[in-house]
């Protein structure tokens, strides 16, 4: 039996729910993409972007400081030793992290790497044309993230609930079988090794945003399905 249809109301809130993750997985992938620019600090500093990011626990006070240039500089140092080395540094990839039955891992372009690369494919998303990166890197992933959730939050404005369905089940997919498998503990190395706030916060909201999406993404469907049945 079909559930009561939502008001424009509940339609619009949804649909800024999902409008919302699809914000939140697009910032976390710019953080891990690259070193922070001047650009993005100032994106950062704007009044709104400090409100969404006090929402999600993120209250960064070391962009407050004077010396803009240095602070460019410590935190590009920060991230070149955290993610690319040339020292011993935690490599941004699931296939490094994925701890899989069939031993795959460990490697650059595991089974993991291939099985993303599989993945985003068969659901007819591409990667932006300027990525050269591997398909398993953290902020692909992300990016892949905020595609469908952006995909979803547009056609629950068009009370397209089928198409909804199918990008709300496509994201739990993806979450169960490659975020929630290697993300949080990306996250908790990213913690114990950061010597600069920035990166230990960011990595702390995005292993609690990630285990939120796993606990909540059920609910999410079942709604819709209501709206479908």
């Amino acid at each position: 039996m079909r559930g009561t249809d939502m008001t424009n109301l509940e339609v619009q809130e949804k649909a800024e729910g999902a409008r919302i993750r699809s914000n939140i997985y697009g910032f976390l992938s710019s953080m891990f993409r690259e070193e922070i620019t001047a650009e993005r600090i100032r994106q950062i500093n704007d009044p709104a972007i400090k409100e969404v990011l006090c929402e999600m626990g993120i209250q960064y006070d070391i962009f407050s400081q004077k010396d803009q240039n240095q602070l460019l500089e410590d935190l590009a140092v920060e991230y070149c030793r955290l993610f690319l080395g040339p020292d011993k540094h935690i490599s941004p990839h699931e296939a490094i992290h994925h701890q899989r039955d069939d031993g795959d891992w460990g490697t650059h372009w595991g089974g993991s790497t291939v099985d993303v690369k599989k993945f985003i494919e068969t659901t007819g998303l591409e990667y932006k044309q300027e990525y050269t990166g591997m398909p398993d890197h953290i902020s692909a992933e992300l990016d892949f993230m905020r595609e469908a959730a952006g995909r979803e939050a547009q056609a629950i404005e068009e009370k397209d609930w089928e198409g909804a369905l199918y990008c709300q089940k496509m994201e739990k997919k993806f979450i169960y079988e490659h975020l929630i498998k290697w993300i949080p503990t990306f996250c908790d190395k990213i913690i114990s090794q950061a010597e600069i706030s920035f990166y230990g916060d960011l990595a702390d909201v995005t292993k609690k945003f990630i285990t939120l999406e796993f606990e909540e993404i059920d609910e999410c469907i079942s709604a819709t399905e209501g709206q479908v049945n």
